[in-house]
Parts: C-alpha cells; structure tokens; sequence
C-alpha cells in the first residue's frame, strides 16, 4: 500500500546480496522513478543472505515509494527472485539489478506494453537500437553471446537472456516464478521458458547500458555451473513441452523503450 493506502499497480523486485554499497543510491534512483507514474509503484528488496548492512538498509528506508523487505536464505540470484516474486501481489511487475546498470528511462515504453497487452517485456542489450558502454570483459561477452545462442530455442529466440530488466504480466510472473528450480544466473532462461511454454510472446526493447563494477558473476567460478543448470533446464523443459502451447515469437516493437 502506498501513503494514501492504494495497492501497488506495479511492483518491482530488486535481488540484493551484499550490496549496502550500491543499495541506497539504487533505491533513490528508482524511487524517483517510480514516484513520477501516474499510479501507485513499490519496490521489493530480497536479502539473499547477505552479511553486511543490506538487510537494514532496506528495512529502513524511506523514500517516495513503499520498500517491503523479503529475505531469502537461499543462496543465488535466481532464489532471490523467485521469493521476491512470489511474494509480490501487483497485476505488473518484474526485477532489475541493485547497481542499476539498465537506464530507468526504459521503463517508460516497458509499462506502455504492458498496458497494451504484451504479458512479458525484457530488455535487450543487444537490440539494435540499445546503447551499452563497456560491455564487460571479452571473455565474458563471447561467453554471453554462445551462452544465448544455445537456449534461444528455450526462450522464443530472446537473444539476451541475462539483461537484469525483465517485466511481466503479474499472474503470469509468479505462476513462472513457481516453477522455478534454478537457484543460479541460469535463472532467467527458466523463467523465460516457463511463460514461453505458457503461450506468452517476449518482447525486446532497447536499453541503455553500462558495466558497473561489482558484479557477483564470474566467468571462472560460474560458467561450469551455468551449464549445468542448463542441461538440468532442458530437461525439465523437454517432459513440460508436452503439456505446453506452441510458443509464439518474440516482438521487437519500433520505438519501444527509451534506447
């Protein structure tokens, strides 16, 4: 509920894992944003275990729009945003990252496709029209890119399955969310799949970009792990297909997004 006790519209997740650092100038910026919709917004912090000032923070905190707090033992950043969306009640919402690396100005023409019907919305750094500053290490990018290239058949040919600003139509997200089994950054190929095997189009938009540094993902410690759960998804996938409508393409809407 907001100041004036109406529900939220939209809610948005936010998986938070020793960020006391970035945390605080996160929540001003989309606070601010969010204060500026013209129907009431809320932010959702999951605590995924962390051991410093994180928690607090967000326990504490008190800007233009509510913050609930939830926490989540379970280490990973999919586990983080499962709880976190599970635990929302809003008819939109989705996730973006702590360091806000994804411009809020795309939200503007997220929400316009919401409004207008398109169950699911991500941003796509490798949209045509998107503009990304320092994409990260080399190494890193190739690992992106062949990392994509091996699920887009999961996902509705998404080509950027791991840009940290995903939105949904709320009974579809929590309904993925659900089904969830992935506790690591493959999660978002699963969350994709599940709304995919559901009969929901992806749209793509266009986003601005930059490398924060800080992130919690690592090439050398995580890579082996991501194929892992990728073989352990498309397996799940393959006994649900059955049960599935067939999936319906992704849409690049012109002039969506902010780029």
């Amino acid at each position: 509920m907001d100041a004036n006790g109406a529900a939220p519209v939209l809610e948005i997740v936010v998986p938070a894992y020793n960020e006391a650092v970035r945390l605080p100038r996160g929540l001003a910026e989309l606070g601010a944003k969010l204060a500026g919709l013209p129907f009431p917004a809320a932010v959702v912090v999951v605590d995924n275990g962390s051991t410093d000032a994180t928690a607090r923070i967000a326990e504490r905190w008190s800007g233009p729009v509510p913050v609930r707090l939830v926490r989540c033992p379970t280490r990973g950043k999919g586990a983080a945003v499962r709880a976190g969306l599970l635990a929302t009640r809003a008819p939109q919402v989705g996730f973006c990252d702590a360091d806000m690396a994804t411009g809020l100005d795309a939200l503007d023409g997220v929400l316009e496709l919401l409004r207008a019907g398109h169950p699911v919305v991500v941003g796509s750094r490798r949209h045509p029209a998107s503009r990304v500053e320092d994409y990260s290490h080399p190494l890193r990018r190739v690992g992106a890119i062949v990392f994509n290239l091996l699920i887009r058949d999961l996902v509705g040919g998404v080509t950027d399955t791991q840009c940290g600003f995903k939105f949904f139509d709320g009974e579809l997200a929590r309904a993925a969310a659900a089904e969830l089994r992935t506790d690591g950054f493959a999660f978002d190929v699963e969350l994709l799949a599940a709304c995919v095997r559901r009969g929901a189009a992806v749209t793509t938009v266009p986003v601005e970009w930059r490398d924060v540094p800080g992130s919690t993902f690592s090439v050398g410690r995580h890579s082996a792990t991501c194929l892992r759960d990728l073989t352990a998804i498309r397996l799940r996938a393959g006994r649900a297909a059955a049960r599935a409508p067939a999936p319906r393409p992704i849409t690049e809407p012109t002039g969506a997004g902010s780029g």
